[in-house]
């Protein structure tokens, strides 16, 4: 059996294939596209897929979605009518779902296919019980507590529940207007961040600050005695104006959500591109510190119902790695579990999941990491796209020398842009697509920052760690193989690893296995008996874009920035 799981018309499209209870492929739109959070219907991933299965649209048994037009019906047409939302909000929903109930004949139109000639039925999986299967189901956990927090899909924004074996039950959720997502967004924007996605930036800038808000926040996101949350509607346009959001040219955008009581209770609003004051600082630091407390609130009150000591979590809110980091040291959980692609692209393969598992009742294969599942380009694909070139490179082909050569580049203190294997499905660049360099350079930071990243400042940049070596540099021994947490540095290796070392002496984790990367482990492990630390300054393959996914994209980053080195697959290639 052949499932095609599907993210379409929302934010981080994506698509993948299962044959059975094998994923054989998983990629986001934007990896192909070239639009960050591309929205809209994923053609070009779906292709991608079925061509890594060697199958056509013909083939396809069944068609997933992680949307579900009939989730809480009920209560969407109470909203409208009690809160008198927009009547464009109300069309723009309403296209939306009929978009939604179209994809079938969509896909086959796109595909050169008559909708009749296509036997897969569609399946509507719902947007957070995608999100949970995304999680539980690849989980090494055989029973757990599942929670799962975004901004909002399908009329949720929190749900939270139990899974056992090849099942989950859901026991409650929280239904829209109330979001912690739309809560982080507001601050988000308010604090001069105002892109789709831009909510990392206030997690990155929040150790620069100090918790001082906290108490003022209280009142705009207020906890609940039943372990949930609500918002304080006069805060937030988006209790009478619904949240406005544009798809235009399938790149997402939203529009202000703060109100202008937030404003009078926090003052002016910053603008983008203004100077970052100690104020915002101190803010960015309360809302991160806030959302933690939410987060373990609703996480403690899980385990108190449920009683299980192990948890997964998933939704764009858990993409939050320094929270994650801290949840099983303020709650009772023993274990937790975050997949690689917790946000809203990982829910294709959670509605693939949903249906396998929940609906045909299939057993759960035994647990494997499985992040790598996008594209990948052999050497004689890339050698020929090498002598394609135009221009003064030079590049040689060291297969058998490559961990060598690359780790003495590195150790010279090289800026080297890693590409190898198949692409990471997910926010994170995990070793096969990826920036690298040695992170005791105590100039690394501001190099990638101004020169080849072009971004803020403030924004940390995470070691990759052999798994053995987690023990003498963090405080925390963790198996974190997606990057997924963030622990503290143990003080006396500060002065070691400054390039990884975040403002507050914490670090974003990867924890790196041969049997999971060989090639990337082999590398780290090289560079360590050069050096001495076991170690990579890893960061995503990209410059203001989405990661790089081909060889072309690569290359193309490589040339316009300061990069050092180019590694692609079995070539290094520098500058002539």
């Amino acid at each position: 059996m052949y499932t095609l799981g599907i993210n379409a018309y929302h934010g981080d499209s994506s698509a993948c294939i299962y044959k059975g209870t094998e994923l054989i492929a998983a990629t986001e739109e934007e990896r192909i596209v070239r639009i960050k959070h591309w929205a809209g219907l994923p053609i070009k991933a779906i292709e991608f897929c079925l061509k890594e299965a060697n199958i056509s649209l013909k083939d396809v048994d069944v068609i997933t979605i992680s949307r579900d037009p009939k989730a809480k019906i009920g209560e969407k047409i109470i909203q409208t009518l009690k809160k008198g939302i927009s009547l464009k909000a109300v069309k723009d929903r309403g296209a939306n779902q009929l978009k939604i109930t179209k994809i079938k004949s969509d896909i086959a139109e796109a595909l050169g296919f008559k909708s009749a000639d296509i036997k897969a039925k569609v399946f509507y999986a719902e947007h957070h019980r995608s999100h949970m299967a995304s999680s539980f189901f690849v989980s090494p956990f055989e029973e757990s507590a599942i929670l799962s927090i975004d901004g909002m899909g399908d009329f949720s924004s929190t749900m939270r529940g139990t899974g056992k074996g090849n099942k989950m039950k859901v026991i409650d959720s929280v239904s829209y207007p109330h979001s912690i997502g739309i809560f982080y967004t507001a601050m988000t924007q308010y604090l001069g961040f105002p892109h789709y996605g831009d909510e990392y930036k206030v997690m990155g800038l929040s150790p620069y600050g100090k918790a001082t808000m906290v108490d003022k926040l209280e009142d705009v996101l207020i906890l609940l005695d039943n372990g949930l949350f609500e918002l304080n509607g006069k805060y937030f346009k988006h209790f009478t104006d619904g949240v406005a959001m544009d798809w235009e040219g399938g790149s997402p955008s939203i529009d202000s959500i703060y109100s202008d009581a937030l404003v009078e209770k926090f003052g002016p609003v910053r603008q983008k591109g203004e100077e970052l004051t100690q104020y915002h600082m101190d803010l960015a630091a309360s809302v991160q510190a806030y959302t933690e407390k939410v987060i373990f609130h609703i996480a403690e009150d899980l385990h108190k119902r449920t009683g299980h000591k192990n948890l997964c979590i998933t939704g764009g809110v858990a993409q939050n790695s320094v929270a994650n980091g801290k949840i099983l040291e303020n709650t009772s959980f023993e274990k937790l579990y975050v997949p690689p692609a917790g946000h809203d692209a990982g829910t294709s393969v959670g509605s693939a999941l949903y249906y396998i598992h929940q609906e045909q009742n299939i057993a759960r294969p035994p647990f494997k990491h499985q992040a790598y599942t996008g594209a990948r380009f052999s050497n004689e694909e890339i050698k020929v796209f090498l002598e394609g070139k135009e221009g003064n490179i030079i590049y040689h082909e060291k297969e058998d020398a490559l961990i060598e050569a690359v780790a003495e580049l590195l150790h010279q203190g090289k800026v080297i842009g890693w590409f190898q294997g198949r692409a990471e499905f997910g926010p994170r660049s995990l070793g096969n697509r990826s920036i690298i360099v040695d992170p005791s350079r105590s100039d690394a930071k501001e190099l990638l920052n101004s020169k080849i990243k072009r971004r803020e400042s403030f924004r940390p940049f995470a070691p990759s760690i052999l798994k053995e070596a987690v023990k003498d540099y963090f405080e925390v021994v963790d198996d974190v193989p997606f990057m997924e947490k963030v622990y503290n540095i143990k003080a006396e290796k500060h002065s070691v690893i400054p390039a990884v070392t975040h403002v507050n002496g914490s670090g974003r984790l990867q924890t790196v296995e041969e049997k999971d990367n060989p090639r990337y482990y082999n590398l780290i492990k090289r560079f360590s008996e050069k050096s001495g630390i076991p170690i990579l300054l890893n960061t995503s393959f990209n410059e203001n874009e989405p990661i790089v996914n081909d060889p072309g994209h690569a290359y193309d980053c490589f040339a316009r920035t300061d990069m050092d080195v180019l590694v692609l697959e079995n070539y290094v290639i520098t500058r002539g």
